[in-house]
């Protein structure tokens, strides 16, 4: 009887994978400067809807210790609070040191996601009122993407305006594209009522290419032209609630506007009449 050489089992390494890494599930982009994307979502995660959660990549090792530091900014969770996967919309920095990088994620891929959600722009933030606003401006849409999917918003409101100024056409795609689907949703239109998507009523503009409604929202306002365009009276605070997300001139702008209109800001600890995000992307 030949002695036979014992056979040698190579097991292959496990791939090391990101502190808090979740799974990219699909990817879009919009423009040039515009993608969102899907990851799966921590089975503990729990969020109320509009708020933000870091999200980054490893970075790169350090020359001499050849240590790597996670690369984290803050992103809004656009997918309301009862998804199973959590989305999110982000714009392409190409010196930026995450966005250079996070563009180029493809279904499959890890990022880090750090499951700690915080925010100013939720419900429990404002006092009661009749009509909610949401002011966006470029990615600042985000969280307005997942509160316009929430039940709780069409609950508490009977209109819901949401306004989005971009520069260009092809920046209010996701926005548009977002609207337009919950009129077929089905699970929606269920769990809320059929035709809840009545109460939306969508104010898209742009800045530099030209669409049917161009100028920044804070002077359509100033004018009286965008509350004639929609129909509606100048914000007051008995009846008008506010939320804004968008580049920091414009939310200052828009906060100085408001207290002149007689609102005051709130917060999770003293709900008020508007709300601001405060997190910024680069």
């Amino acid at each position: 009887m030949t002695e036979q050489s014992p056979v040698t089992i190579q097991t292959a390494k496990p791939v090391p994978t990101l502190p808090d890494a979740q799974m990219v599930t699909g990817v879009k982009h919009y423009t040039d400067r515009l993608f969102s994307f899907r990851v799966t979502r921590p089975a503990s995660l729990r969020f109320r809807s509009g708020e933000f959660v870091m999200i980054g990549l490893m970075g790169d090792p350090d020359p001499k210790t050849g240590k790597q530091k996670p690369l984290l900014r803050a992103y809004s969770i656009a997918s309301p609070s009862w998804d199973e996967e959590l989305e999110f919309y982000s714009i392409k920095v190409q010196d930026g040191p995450l966005t250079s990088r996070l563009q180029h994620i493809q279904p499959g891929d890890e990022v880090i996601l750090r499951p700690k959600p915080v925010g100013t722009l939720v419900h429990d933030a404002l006092l009661p009122g009749k009509r909610i606003w949401f002011f966006a401006t470029g990615t600042g849409f985000a969280p307005f993407a997942s509160l316009l999917r929430e039940p709780q918003t069409y609950e508490d409101y009977d209109e819901i305006i949401i306004t989005h100024t971009c520069r260009e056409v092809g920046e209010l795609t996701y926005g548009r594209d977002l609207i337009e689907a919950l009129k077929s949703d089905e699970l929606l239109n269920e769990v809320i009522g059929d035709g809840f998507w009545e109460k939306i009523k969508y104010y898209p503009t742009t800045t530099r290419e030209k669409s049917p409604k161009m100028g920044r929202i804070t002077d359509l306002m100033r004018s009286g032209e965008a509350f004639a365009d929609l129909g509606v009276p100048p914000l007051n605070a008995d009846t008008d609630r506010v939320m804004i997300c968008g580049n920091l001139a414009f939310n200052l702008e828009l906060k100085d506007m408001l207290e002149e209109y007689g609102l005051v800001e709130g917060a999770n600890s003293k709900p008020q009449h508007y709300v601001v995000e405060k997190a910024f992307l680069d």
